[in-house]
């Protein structure tokens, strides 16, 4: 199971960035997917998350109005707008292999694939 995350970036306050997890090899409808982020010195937060229906999509209340969740063609995506410098992070996609078609979990525990993250930082 290959999957990667990209987009990551240097960006101004206020500007947007779309991260991108891309699956290769293996069927991503079958999965629940969601992002993660660590910012420097502070603890690994869900940021959101997506149902493999993609009729399910959560948000940390830090990111509602401004981030958005999306899947298509075997790729997971993270719309981020209105960037702050408390979004600077590496920002991390991750899957879990379910049958329940309604999942979506911001904790971290359910998920067993993980990527190789993706910088972000919001700076002027």
């Amino acid at each position: 199971l290959q999957f990667a995350e990209s987009g990551g970036d240097l960006v101004q306050p206020g500007g947007s960035l779309r991260l991108s997890c891309t699956a290769s090899g293996f069927i991503l409808d079958y999965y629940a997917a969601a992002w993660f982020r660590r910012a420097p010195g502070k603890e690994r937060e869900g940021v959101s998350c997506i149902s493999r229906s993609a009729d399910i999509a959560n948000y940390a209340d830090s990111v509602k109005g401004r981030f958005t969740i999306s899947r298509d063609n075997g790729t997971i995506y993270l719309q981020m707008h209105s960037l702050k410098p408390e979004d600077t992070a590496i920002y991390y996609c991750a899957l879990v292999l379910t049958t329940d078609r309604a999942m979506c979990e911001m904790a971290p525990r359910p998920y067993n694939y993980w990527g190789q993250g993706t910088q972000v930082i919001v700076s002027s």
